[in-house]
């Protein structure tokens, strides 16, 4: 059964630097287009990175020049990495995928069970 699997969530500081995995087993995932979520209590989800088939990387206002997507597909993991990190960036970040073959799409069938990232001012 198709799963995704987050990690590299934690406690930093403001300005820090953390690095989410989202690692891909028991399917043909495809994380060649995939999108990286967030969310805090009471809020809705937000789209914070999505990465396209074609190579093309989109970014929320709020993370753009800071976050970056990413994926080795010979490890089946994608990455967000995430820089200058910034209090209002505490939330649980959820990986989005699908199977293949690659399409790109809004939001994908699969879903991590999510990784908390608290930054601290």
């Amino acid at each position: 059964q198709a799963r995704l699997v987050e990690s590299g969530g934690g406690l930093v500081q403001t300005g820090g630097s953390l690095r989410l995995s989202c690692a891909a087993s028991g399917g043909t995932m495809c994380l060649s287009s995939m999108n990286w979520y967030r969310q805090t209590p009471g809020k809705e989800r937000e789209l914070v990175a999505a990465k396209q088939t074609g190579g093309a990387t989109h970014y929320s206002d709020s993370v753009k020049g800071r976050f970056i997507i990413s994926s080795d597909n010979a490890k089946n993991t994608a990455y967000l990495q995430m820089n200058s990190l910034k209090p209002e960036d505490t939330a649980v970040y959820y990986c989005n995928a699908g199977g293949a073959p690659c399409t790109d799409l809004r939001e994908y069938p699969y879903w991590g069970q999510g990784t908390q990232v608290t930054v601290s001012s």
